[in-house]
């Protein structure tokens, strides 16, 4: 194995136990230590691929977190095919299906949801990084979607208002799972997944205050 490979391997382990650890921990519990430990390398090995812990910090987001989420967007475009203009009610069942039953391992599903909890816990440049590369342009893409079909005169505060809570239940959830199944008595099948998804289309259709004759 040459030099490059196994620098190349060093800085996907350095990664890949940043964002355990980060996750696990939060960013600020977390040691520059305590990571290389993790990965079985040196120190300097952290200076050497990122400067210093926050940029590899924000290089965790971006070479792990915004990668997943473009899957999940990848998987919402998918499940929304490409004939003609979505309906409310395709945008609804794509979002959820996305999220539920779309690309994301279940250990994937847990890291990405821990990472981004710290994160919202103590906010840091990871946040307007994300915000930038992923959650306003699919904000933005989803509005622009369903607002041709939202009551008159609702305003752009409102529709994102709409918008986002109807985000807030799809990751309730699929991220939330251990308490919807001690709630429900219902472990997460394929069955149980389809019936959230088909609960989660309706209820967004009557939050977004849409006709039944706009399916």
């Amino acid at each position: 194995m040459s030099k490059a490979d196994n620098h190349d391997l060093t800085k996907e382990r350095l990664l890949d136990e940043a964002e355990t650890l980060f996750a696990q921990k939060g960013y600020d519990a977390v040691s520059v230590r305590e990571i290389t430990n993790a990965a079985r390398c040196n120190l300097a090995a952290v200076n050497y691929h990122f400067g210093n812990k926050k940029n590899l910090y924000l290089e965790v987001f971006r070479a792990r977190w915004i990668p997943r989420s473009r899957r999940l967007q990848e998987s919402f475009k998918k499940s929304l095919g490409g004939a003609g203009a979505a309906s409310p009610r395709a945008v609804a069942r794509a979002l959820a299906e996305a999220f539920l039953v779309g690309p994301m391992s279940d250990e994937e599903r847990f890291r990405h949801h821990q990472l981004m909890v710290r994160e919202l816990g103590q906010s840091t440049e990871a946040l307007e990084l994300v915000a930038d590369d992923v959650m306003r342009p699919f904000m933005k893409r989803l509005a622009d979607m369903l607002h041709p079909a939202m009551p008159e005169g609702l305003g752009k505060e409102r529709v994102l208002l709409h918008i986002l809570s109807m985000f807030a239940m799809v990751l309730y959830f699929n991220f939330a799972r251990g308490a919807v199944t001690r709630i429900t008595g219902r472990e997460y099948t394929k069955a149980f997944k389809a019936r959230l998804v088909e609960h989660i289309t309706e209820f967004s259709l009557t939050g977004l205050g849409v006709g039944e004759d706009l399916h």
